[in-house]
Order: structure tokens, then C-alpha cells, then sequence
């Protein structure tokens, strides 16, 4: 395919952003990492990256196309750039949203300007419909990610990285559908080609992993995972050949990665992310990319809906070792549960909660299973806390 994207597209998308998009900080934090600079997307206006690409596509309409308005589809992140750009420039705006998109982007969305249809399915049940509402009303499609304006817009990312850590060694960026990966990495490598661009999906939906890997773009079925805004099944034919061409590598991390990246960032940096924004520093965490070179990890969005991130966080500490629940059999017999606390105290653990059950169906009449769900230091202290129950006779069960 031909070069459609190019260095002075993302110049121009970059000027054309000026007091539109924000210049979002680079911040450091010795906890994640001494080489590791967290480019703080989720700081952008309205909570993502995404108006970058969306003002610069909806900003190149015709009169004619903007008399008869603009579709999009979106998990959330994308919605919000289309529907406050949109706006900005007087142009209706429609976006279809997969029905089980995060409250908190849906409403955003209406709160921006635009009109949302909620589509049964997933992302791509989604386009579908936007494609064929383009094609009876005759709205403008704006694709997420598989245009060249879009594409450029997300570039403008990678010219502030080169102005704000001048010699980054490495780049890692979420990829769903690709735009943000294809503009950032066209942008460093058109200007430091020795620069590394490493791309980050999740594993329950690797679409872009799995068409590198065989060579050609390919649908991948549907999985569950944290990163709604990269939930994408299938790439872009643009941005899989400019991924091609200008990624060096693509790794995933695991849905427990993600939440013990999110904890990780509200530890560290005091940085609230997303799923798809934590994959990033998951994949540096959790040595998915070579940590002794000087990294900048692309931290895309901060648009998590708050009535998930409390389990978000348990399920992180869990992956960390920060939480742990263990289940021991003891003889129902008076200060057989004394002993037991006993011994979790003398291993510093703090007990959350504590569940005894008496008539469990696999237990003999005389015995009970205690189940506990106990506060703790590092994955280490939990080892060395079930060898020490073991050690004293405890059976731990599984």
C-alpha cells in the first residue's frame, strides 16, 4: 500500500492542534522504574488521546460533508474526540456505541454533543452499523483508526515524545485497531529510525499480534478483557501495513498484568488509567520489552468507569501478591481457629476477611474449611506464609 501517512501530514495535524489538544506531561516515577517516562495521555481533553485524530479528520470536511454531519464508532475514547470536535466546529455528530461500553464514556459522549446509538455486540458490531447509517443518511464515516487524517492526528504524539524525552531509546504504545501506533511510530521513525516502537495489546484479543505473526490480518474471536478501548477483533488494512512497516515488535499481557498496572499507577505517579492505558506499563513491568533502555510508555487514556476499579484494584494486588486468599481444613474443636490466627499473625498478614464453614459437603463431620482472604506484602511473604502453615500442620486446599 502506499505511503498515505507521512511526517509532514503529523506536522500539520500538530500546528492544526494547537489550543485544541492539550500538551499532556511526561511524568517519571522511581517505583515503576529509574528508566521508565509515563507520557500522560489520559490527561488529554476528554480523557484520551482519541481528539487528536478526530479533530484532525473532521477538521479536513468539505462544506457539503459537514452540512450532512459525521458518524463514528467507538468503545468510549474515540466517541468523546469525535463528539467534542464536532461540536467545536458546528457539525452534527452520531456514534455508535457497542451496548456494553462503560457508562461513564456513554454519557460522556451524549454530555459532548452527540446523538449515541447503543449497538448489541461488540466494537465491530458497532462499525458495522455506523458504515451502514453512513451509507442511508449520508453522514461522513470517521474511522477510529483506519485513516490516513485520523492516523496523522495521533502522530502529533510522537513529535512531542522527541521534544519531551529528546533520547528515548524505546516507545511502547497500546494497539487496538492500530491508528495511535501507526501515527506515533511514523513519526519517530521518520525522525530517529534507531528508536524502538513496541506495541502492547491485550492476550483475550491480540488481533494485531496475531496478523503479524502469520503475515496477513486476521479476525480473532471475541474475549473478555479490562482494556475496552482497545477491544478490537479485527485491524485496519492501513494500519496493519504501517505496523508492518514501522513497529519493531508487538507483545500482550494478561488481564492481571493490566490491574497490576493500574495499581502500580495509582501508587507510583498518582496516574488513574484505563485498562488499554496500563497495558503499556504492564508490558514494562512484567519484563515483556527489555527495561534497561530508556523507556517511554504511552499511557493513552484515563476514562475507567469507577464502579469497576475497585475490583480492578483487588484483582491487581491479588496478581501482585498483595492480597491473597487462602482455605485450610482444621477439626471443629475450641481454639483450633485461636491457633490458626496465631499463626497468620506471627507471618505479619493481616486478615481482610474470614468465612468458617461447618457443613461443607467435602468435609468429615468433625472438621471444618476456613477460608480467608488476607492483606500482605509481596508474592514472597505469601510464599514463605503458606510454607510456614504447612510447616505447622495447616493443609492448605486448592
Amino acid at each position: 500500500m502506499e505511503n498515505l501517512v507521512t511526517l509532514d501530514m503529523i506536522r500539520d495535524a500538530s500546528e492544526a492542534l494547537r489550543g485544541v489538544a492539550e500538551v499532556t506531561p511526561m511524568v517519571t516515577s522511581t517505583r515503576l522504574g529509574k528508566n521508565l517516562y509515563i507520557k500522560s495521555e489520559n490527561l488529554q481533553k476528554t480523557g484520551s488521546f482519541k481528539i487528536r485524530g478526530a479533530y484532525n479528520k473532521i477538521r479536513q470536511l468539505s462544506p457539503e460533508e459537514a452540512s450532512h454531519g459525521v458518524i463514528a464508532c467507538s468503545a468510549g475514547n474515540h466517541a468523546q474526540g469525535v463528539a467534542l470536535s464536532a461540536t467545536r466546529l458546528g457539525i452534527r455528530s452520531v456514534i455508535c456505541m457497542p451496548e456494553g461500553a462503560p457508562i461513564l464514556k456513554v454519557e460522556a459522549t451524549r454530555g459532548y454533543g452527540a446523538e449515541v446509538v447503543l449497538v448489541p455486540g461488540v466494537y465491530d458490531d458497532a462499525a458495522r452499523e455506523a458504515e451502514r447509517l453512513s451509507k442511508e443518511k449520508g453522514y461522513t464515516f470517521a474511522h477510529p483508526f483506519n485513516d490516513p487524517f485520523v492516523i496523522a492526528g495521533q502522530g502529533s504524539i510522537g513529535l512531542e515524545i522527541l521534544e519531551q524525552v529528546p533520547d528515548v531509546d524505546q516507545v511502547i504504545v497500546p494497539i487496538g485497531g492500530g491508528g495511535l501506533i501507526s501515527g506515533v511510530a511514523c513519526a519517530l521513525k521518520s525522525m530517529r529510525p534507531n528508536i524502538k516502537v513496541i506495541g502492547v495489546q491485550a492476550a483475550t484479543v491480540p488481533s494485531m499480534f496475531v496478523s503479524v505473526r502469520n503475515g496477513v490480518i486476521t479476525t480473532v474471536k471475541d474475549g473478555p478483557t479490562i482494556a475496552d478501548g482497545i477491544h478490537v477483533l479485527t485491524p485496519g488494512d492501513l494500519t496493519f501495513d504501517m505496523v508492518q512497516k514501522y513497529v519493531d515488535e508487538v507483545v500482550t499481557v494478561s488481564e492481571d498484568e493490566i490491574a497490576a498496572a493500574i495499581v502500580a499507577l495509582l501508587e507510583g505517579p498518582k496516574t488513574v488509567a484505563e485498562g488499554a492505558g496500563a497495558t503499556t506499563v504492564a508490558a514494562y513491568l512484567f519484563k515483556k520489552v527489555d527495561t534497561s533502555l530508556k523507556t517511554v510508555a504511552l499511557v493513552s487514556g484515563g476514562n475507567v468507569d469507577i464502579t469497576t476499579l475497585s475490583r480492578i484494584i483487588t484483582k491487581g494486588l491479588q496478581k501482585t501478591g498483595r492480597i491473597v486468599q487462602l482455605r485450610t481444613k482444621l477439626v471443629d474443636k475450641a481454639g483450633n481457629l485461636a491457633q490458626l490466627l496465631s499463626c497468620i499473625a506471627d507471618n505479619g498478614a493481616n486478615v481482610l476477611e474470614i468465612d468458617h464453614e461447618r457443613e461443607d459437603a467435602k468435609t468429615e463431620v468433625n472438621s471444618c474449611v476456613v477460608s480467608l482472604t488476607l492483606e500482605t506484602r509481596d508474592r514472597e511473604h505469601v510464599l514463605k506464609l503458606r510454607q510456614d502453615m504447612e510447616s505447622r500442620g495447616y493443609s492448605l486446599l486448592y
